[in-house]
């Protein structure tokens, strides 16, 4: 049987779907933990007080790669964790597992319920199955390639059917991030992004969007599901990593959406290289062509930030 097939996709999804509930039992018990008054201990990444690890993340990592290897031992792997550890990580045309054991780990820390565990499955390089589970509020969203995504397995995506229309940037309601960098250049570059999002157009302002609002949740994962959903029109973010965008770039696909890289000089309809750390989402509409017409309308908007692979111990090849 192809790993392609229709059976062979639907037997990734199912163990998907089961493997990020099982996941999300231990993230949702060790919540309820820290708010007893204990849980896992909190570490700091190469120092930075932004990028936190708790001992949860590496255990439900573990949980999940164990599984995993136990099912599918033939599968690579590609885990948040596991490259934090200085494991050299391959990426080739082998089905691989990329997995984010919690994205939204400082949510997690501050009882913050926008957590999610993302597992995410690609064949010959193509996200092609995505789970994210919200296990505080209980929220699943699952895709496999070509069979559309849904909410809890029945409600499919977007919620709005058919979807609104996308007219002008003007419309939308749109989703960031503040980030794990907090260098003076790049969080000037995106308040300044942010101030033009939401400044009123004017003739010395013709490029301000005067977007309805702005949102975050902190979780990269939950704002492409946002997307998905329909109810965010657009999210940009710049700095996150395939773990956090693997199985919700399927997601927002499936729902009708689109995801193009978030640089300022890059703007096709070219599915997202899903290492280039700079996303582009934008959600379902009646035309492609007016999602690209938004994606224009951001183009204008997005500060030229660099967010370069650092070397990592091991190697990583892709």
């Amino acid at each position: 049987m192809s790993d392609n097939s229709q059976d062979r996709l639907q037997e990734y999804l199912d163990f998907a779907i089961q493997l990020a509930k099982d996941a999300g039992a231990l993230i949702k018990a060790a919540v309820d933990s820290r708010m007893a008054g204990s849980g896992s201990n909190i570490e700091l990444k190469k120092e930075n007080p932004t990028d936190l690890v708790t001992e949860t993340d590496k255990a439900v990592e573990e949980f999940i790669k164990e599984r995993l290897y136990k099912t599918y031992p033939e599968h690579k792997f590609i885990g948040e964790e596991t490259f934090a550890s200085g494991a050299k990580t391959e990426f080739t045309n082998d089905p691989t597992w990329i997995v984010d054991p919690i994205d939204g780990t400082t949510n997690f820390i501050h009882g913050y319920p926008f957590v999610a565990v993302s597992i995410g499955l690609t064949l010959n390089k193509i996200p092609t199955i995505g789970v994210v589970f919200n296990p505080l509020l209980n929220e699943l969203y699952s895709a496999a390639r070509g069979q559309g995504a849904y909410l809890n397995q029945t409600q499919r995506l977007p919620l709005f059917h058919p979807p609104q229309p996308l007219t002008d940037l003007s419309h939308c309601l749109i989703a960031t991030e503040a980030g794990s960098d907090r260098s003076k250049q790049v969080i000037d570059a995106k308040i300044a992004a942010i101030h033009d999002m939401l400044r009123k157009r004017s003739k010395e302002s013709p490029y301000a969007a005067e977007a309805h609002s702005i949102r975050t949740t902190g979780s990269a994962a939950l704002n492409l599901c946002n997307v998905a959903k329909g109810i965010i029109d657009v999210y940009w973010e710049v700095g996150c990593w395939e773990w956090d965008v693997a199985a919700a770039i399927v997601i927002v696909q499936e729902s009708g959406g689109i995801v193009i890289e978030g640089d300022n000089d890059k703007l096709n309809n070219e599915p997202v290289n899903i290492f280039c750390r700079k996303y582009l989402a934008i959600r379902a509409a009646s035309d492609n062509k007016s999602q690209l017409e938004i994606a224009s309308q951001m183009k204008n908007l997005i500060p030229n930030i660099s967010a370069p692979r650092p070397p990592v111990p091991g190697g990583y090849s892709y």
